[in-house]
């Protein structure tokens, strides 16, 4: 078996559960399908104005009414259906009625839809009236940095430390911070499986990635340090510490031996 030939090289390989059957992809496809529709639904909607709560009703009745559920809703203990992270927020912002977007921000919407039984995990950056040059290059690199770990995340050809070294080096590049407390992951029979995926990497270190595999990249990008806390007030909200912006991207990816195919975006 080609898997066992790599580990007799030295590889570190995925275990077999990490890899999906024919018909395990094919129920993901599908709950990645109704995720996008999801964000779809809500990048005609928002607006300036509206409330992160809004957003939150959205998500919430778009997938029920389509004949998903909403993955994050009381995720352990997570009381909305979706991550609503704007401005200095790096990840897990929890919608608020008392949040209303303004001209200038940006945020970035997360959305996990269990359809069938399987699950489709990604987000998008919206921009939000006027924004500022600084946070369009920001939100900008950001979505290169997804597309430069996704052209390194080929089955049978690169590791898990290629993504993220290509990742590290597009943001560096341009100023930027990478956040290394959270990463993506492997997705598809739960909202989070194994491997983790790290966004900052050495190239040819890690696991090797295998035609199968499924997993998110969802690289977070801060404006300034790296340093993050999460918020005392809910113990979810992660922010910098600087208070300086922060934006991600994510998708669903199938690896195979070529580009990955996207499942969620």
């Amino acid at each position: 078996m080609r898997l066992m030939e790599y580990a007799a090289k030295g590889y570190e390989v995925p275990r077999m559960d990490m890899i999906k059957t024919p018909e395990q992809i094919a129920g993901i496809r599908e709950a990645g399908r109704l995720n996008t529709e999801v964000l779809d639904a809500v990048e005609k909607a928002i607006h300036t104005g509206m409330t992160t709560d809004e957003i939150d009703q959205i998500v919430y009745h778009y997938t029920v009414d389509h004949g998903g559920i909403p993955a994050c809703l009381n995720y352990e203990g997570f009381p909305k259906s979706v991550c609503t992270s704007v401005n200095d927020v790096i990840c897990h912002g929890i919608p608020d009625p008392k949040q209303v977007l303004k001209s200038g921000d940006i945020v970035n919407v997360d959305a996990t839809t269990i359809y069938k039984g399987y699950v489709g995990d990604a987000s998008r950056m919206f921009m939000i009236g006027n924004v500022s040059a600084e946070r369009k290059n920001l939100v900008g690199v950001t979505r290169e940095c997804l597309h430069r770990g996704m052209l390194a995340a080929r089955g049978w050809v690169n590791t898990l430390g290629d993504i993220g070294a290509a990742i590290q080096a597009f943001a560096h590049k341009h100023g930027y911070s990478v956040v290394r407390e959270f990463g993506g992951h492997g997705v598809g029979l739960s909202m989070h499986e194994d491997p983790f995926v790290s966004h900052v990497g050495r190239r040819g270190t890690g696991m090797l990635l295998v035609p199968g595999m499924v997993i998110t990249i969802e690289p977070m990008i801060n404006q300034g340090h790296p340093d993050l806390y999460i918020d005392s007030l809910d113990e979810w909200t992660v922010r910098t510490v600087d208070g300086k912006a922060s934006a991600q991207w994510e998708h669903t990816l199938l690896i195979t031996e070529g580009e990955p195919e996207i499942l969620s975006c």
